[in-house]
C-alpha cells in the first residue's frame, strides 16, 4: 500500500471523530450528495490499465467519448458509468506541467438508463482546484450565489482510481436536466453553454467570416443571422435550433426596449452584480466573456446560470481585451460599472443604460455586500470550510499547490508560477468597504413597507405598498414559475381602496389570472429598493 494511503487510513478514524464532535459528518445516508461538509469517497475501477492514456487521447482529439468503469461512492457500487476528462486550462495547463491531478466528468447513466446517485444526480464533475491554493474559492462563491440566483451546489470528494489515491477534488453540481427540473420545474427547453469551444480559434476567427460581424467570445454581440457566426462560442446542449439564441442576441443588441419579452432581466442583474462584487472575471464580465449558461424555459424566456468559479475572488486578473493584468489595488477598486459603455459587453452596456435596471443593479450590489461581506459572514464560512478539509488537503500528495499556500491564501497573496493569487480576505475586506463608500451606495434609498395583496373581484387582485422617499414604484409580476416577468407602474392616486392621493400608498389592480408572484421596486432619482430584497429570487406569493 502506498505510504499516503497508509497515512490516510491511519488518521481518518481520528479525524472523523473530530468532525462528528463539531457537527460535521461523512455519513452518506444522512446527507445530500452535495452537502458541503460531507467529504465523499469516490472509487473508480477501469478494466484498462492504460485508462489515463485512453482518456487523454479522447480529450486531446476533441472527442467527448467516455471510458466505461465501475464507480463506488461511499460504499455503494454503480456499474457501467462513463468517465472522461473535462476542462480547458484546468486540464491542459496541469497536464503540460506533468501533474496527474486532472479534472473528471462522470456520467452515471452512461450505459444504465435512469441510474442516479442520491438526490437524483446523474453526473459528477470533479475539479482539481486549478489556480486556487485556498481550495475554497469555488465552494464559497457558489454558496454566495445560491442566496440570489440559480446556482450549482458544491462540495469535496476524495478520488481513487484503480486503487490509487488521486487526491481531494472539488465536486460541482452539473447544469443539466436534473438541475433545470429542480430550479425551473421542467427538463424541457433549450440549454446553451456560453463558452468558446476553442479560445484560440475564437480569437483568430472573430469577424473574419464575410457572413459575420465581429464578436468577442460568448459576449452576446450580434454577429448576423447565420448560425455559423456563433458555433465556436456557444454550444447547444439540446442539439436543437440556433434560432432562439440568435433572436435573443438580436433583441438585446438592436431592440433592447423589448428585451423583457425574451430575457429574465433581474436574474441577469444579479449575475452581473455577483461578478462585480466578487471580482469574478473568469466570467461574462472578464476578458474571455464565458463560463455561463443560458436556459430558454418552456415559455421561451432565457435565464442566465453561472458556472466555473475556481477563479472567483480575483483569481483571474484580466477584465478586457487589453490583456492587462490588474494589480491588487485595481482588483480592490474595480469600478462598479466596468464595461458600462463597452459595446463588446451588451448584457452590461445595454441593460445598465436603462435607468431603472441600473438602479436595481446597484441595489443588488448593496444587498450582497451587506449580507455577505460587511458583516464578516463570508470570512466565517471560509474558515469553517477550510477547517473541514484541512486534513484532506494536507494528506493530498497530488495537490497542485503546497499545503502552506492552502493555509495562507485565505488571507494573503501567494505566487502560482508567474501569477499572484490574491488572498480572499485581503481582497474582500477592503473591496466591501470601498463599494459601500461609493456615492450611490451612500445615498438614502426609498423604503418599502406594508406590502399586501387582496382580491378585488372574481377576476382581479390589488397589490399595495407604502413607499417613503420614492418617486416611482413598480410591480414586477409573473403568471408562472417560469416565463416572462411583466412590469407596471403603481399609482398613488387614492384609488383601489387607498385612503387618499399622494399619501405614499401605491397600488395597482391586476388580472388575477396573470399573477402568481411579484416583487416591488421603488426608485428615487439615483437609487432603488426592492421588496423582497432578493427580488426575483424571492418573490411575494399569491398562489
Amino acid at each position: 500500500m502506498d505510504i499516503s494511503l497508509r497515512l490516510i487510513t491511519r488518521y481518518t478514524t481520528v479525524f472523523l471523530v473530530f468532525l462528528a464532535s463539531i457537527g460535521i459528518t461523512t455519513d452518506a445516508k444522512a446527507q445530500d450528495f452535495y452537502d458541503l461538509y460531507s467529504v465523499k469517497e469516490i472509487k473508480i475501477e477501469f478494466k484498462q490499465d492504460n485508462w489515463a492514456e485512453i482518456l487523454a487521447k479522447f480529450k486531446d482529439q476533441g472527442y467527448k467519448q467516455r471510458v466505461t468503469a465501475t464507480l463506488k461512492l461511499d460504499g455503494i457500487t454503480y456499474d457501467s458509468v462513463g468517465v472522461r476528462y473535462k476542462g480547458n486550462s484546468s486540464y491542459y495547463s496541469v497536464k503540460r506541467q506533468g501533474q496527474t491531478k486532472l479534472p473528471f466528468n462522470i456520467k452515471l447513466n452512461h450505459k444504465i438508463k435512469g441510474q442516479t446517485i442520491k438526490g437524483g444526480y446523474n453526473r459528477i464533475k470533479l475539479s482539481n482546484v486549478f489556480r486556487d491554493p485556498s481550495f475554497i474559492r469555488e465552494t464559497l462563491a457558489y454558496e454566495v450565489a445560491r442566496n440570489y440566483t440559480h446556482a450549482s451546489k458544491c462540495n469535496y470528494a476524495r478520488l481513487y482510481i484503480n486503487g490509487e489515491y488521486m487526491g481531494l477534488y472539488n465536486s460541482v453540481e452539473s447544469v443539466d436536466k436534473a438541475f433545470l427540473e429542480h430550479h425551473f420545474g421542467s427538463r424541457s427547453g433549450e440549454l446553451i453553454k456560453c463558452d468558446p469551444l476553442d479560445i484560440k480559434q475564437s480569437l483568430n476567427s472573430s469577424g473574419k467570416n464575410s457572413k459575420c460581424k465581429a464578436g468577442d467570445f460568448a459576449s452576446l454581440m450580434y454577429q448576423g443571422k447565420d448560425s455559423i457566426c456563433y458555433q465556436n462560442n456557444y454550444e447547444l446542449k439540446s442539439d436543437n435550433t440556433w434560432k432562439p439564441l440568435i433572436s435573443l442576441i438580436d433583441q438585446l443588441n438592436n431592440k433592447t426596449e423589448n428585451i423583457e419579452e425574451m430575457l429574465d432581466v433581474d436574474e441577469c442583474l444579479w449575475m452581473l452584480a455577483f461578478n462585480n462584487v466578487l471580482v469574478n472575471l473568469d466570467s461574462y464580465t472578464g476578458k474571455l466573456s464565458h463560463n455561463y449558461y443560458l436556459y430558454q424555459d418552456t415559455l421561451d424566456v432565457f435565464h442566465p446560470i453561472m458556472w466555473d468559479m475556481n477563479m472567483a475572488f480575483g483569481g483571474f486578473r484580466i477584465a478586457d481585451s487589453s490583456n492587462k493584468q490588474m494589480s491588487d489595488e485595481e482588483l480592490i477598486e474595480m469600478s462598479l460599472f466596468t464595461h458600462y459603455k463597452n459595446d463588446k459587453r451588451p448584457l452590461i452596456s445595454k441593460l445598465l443604460s436603462n435607468d431603472l435596471y441600473r438602479k436595481m443593479y446597484v441595489a443588488h450590489i448593496k444587498t450582497m455586500v451587506n449580507e455577505q461581506f460587511i458583516n464578516g459572514k463570508y470570512k466565517t464560512r471560509a474558515q469553517q470550510v477550510q477547517s473541514s478539509i484541512d486534513f484532506y488537503v494536507k494528506s493530498d500528495e497530488q495537490r497542485l499547490y503546497p499545503y502552506e499556500q492552502f493555509k495562507m491564501n485565505l488571507n494573503e497573496t501567494v505566487k502560482v508560477g508567474r501569477s499572484s493569487i490574491i488572498g480572499i480576505t485581503e481582497l474582500m475586506d477592503r473591496r466591501a468597504k470601498k463599494l459601500m463608500n461609493h456615492p450611490l451606495l451612500q445615498k438614502e434609498d426609498p423604503s418599502i413597507s406594508s406590502v399586501t395583496h387582496r382580491t378585488a373581484s372574481d377576476s382581479t387582485i390589488i397589490v399595495q405598498a407604502r413607499v417613503e422617499n420614492g418617486e416611482r414604484v413598480h410591480v414586477f409580476y409573473k403568471e408562472h414559475q417560469v416565463g416572462r416577468t411583466f412590469k407596471v407602474e403603481m399609482n398613488d392616486n387614492g384609488e383601489n381602496g387607498d385612503a387618499a392621493a399622494n399619501d405614499k400608498t401605491y397600488s395597482i389592480e391586476l388580472d388575477k389570472s396573470e399573477i402568481s408572484r411579484y416583487f416591488i421596486v421603488a426608485e428615487s432619482d439615483k437609487t432603488a429598493t426592492t421588496h423582497p430584497e432578493k427580488a426575483s429570487f424571492e418573490m411575494h406569493q399569491i398562489r
